[in-house]
């Protein structure tokens, strides 16, 4: 028999942890001296505590790991929470991975902090164009929630216009408002140049209408990385005595396969207070 002191170094886990092990019936002690209340272990619990701390590193609850051991769990179950775990660690990870693009995007912004031209941003008019578009809605404007809904749309927008023997004339625009529903959703509309006629059909033909005045400024890079950019055109715009009049539309001038040597300009609607 092992004093729980014993057990915890040979189970490489802490007395803390088996006691509340203890409290919550997932490992009992094989025997507690009635006098002392001293706790013991036998050698053949050291499975069942192995198992439990297999299970818990999957990120299975205690609860989980206690009907499970218990075999109040078939295999069919077994198989279901595992595939709902890995289903929220590839969630996780897919999480992780845009808040470190992110990161890095912000540390090269603050390396170049003060070596941006002043010249980067520039005061043009857009003249009207006539696009081909698909709208989705996405949960926010941030990068991670745009990214994941534009790319799938502009891939389903160019398939439909291959099917309807339409050829883009030129770039791709993307442009945003405010989703009807609120709360903060936004309409995403997924849009190329088109020689075409109006229609609404599997696609929308439509002429969206000049833009007198917008700020203008190139990002170099994949989207994923766009917000440093974005900052530095809203903080222009605020120095140079402009308000903000819509959401910035984004002119794919460059999309080669790396996403990386993206050039896309950002084109944001500007009034003079």
């Amino acid at each position: 028999m092992f004093t729980i002191g014993d057990f915890a170094r040979h189970g490489r886990v802490s007395v803390r942890m088996l006691r509340h092990y203890d409290a919550t019936g997932l490992l009992r002690p094989a025997h507690v001296d009635p006098a002392t209340g001293y706790r013991y272990y036998s050698a053949a619990q050291l499975a069942r505590l192995n198992r439990v701390i297999a299970l818990k590193d999957l990120g299975l609850t205690l609860q989980q790991v206690q009907e499970i051991l218990d075999e109040k769990v078939t295999t069919e179950e077994l198989r279901a929470m595992l595939r709902l775990r890995r289903t929220e660690l590839e969630l996780a990870v897919a999480a992780a991975g845009a808040r470190l693009v992110q990161v890095e995007a912000r540390l090269r912004s603050i390396e170049s902090e003060g070596h941006m031209p002043t010249n980067d941003v520039v005061i043009k008019s857009i003249p009207a164009i006539r696009v081909a578009e698909l709208t989705a809605t996405a949960a926010s404007f941030d990068p991670e929630d745009i990214g994941p809904v534009i790319g799938p749309l502009y891939d389903e927008l160019f398939r439909r216009l291959e099917t309807a023997g339409v050829t883009p004339a030129g770039p791709g625009v993307a442009y945003y408002e405010d989703a009807p529903e609120g709360g903060g959703k936004i309409s995403i509309h997924a849009a190329v140049h088109v020689a075409a006629p109006l229609q609404d059909g599997t696609f929308r033909v439509l002429d969206l209408p000049p833009v007198d005045r917008a700020a203008s400024i190139v990002h170099r890079g994949s989207m994923d990385t766009v917000l440093p950019t974005a900052q530095t055109l809203a903080v222009w715009i605020d120095e140079n005595g402009y308000r903000s009049a819509g959401y910035p539309r984004e002119i794919s001038l460059e999309c080669p396969d790396n996403r990386n040597d993206w050039v896309t300009e950002l084109q944001a609607p500007v009034i003079k207070p």
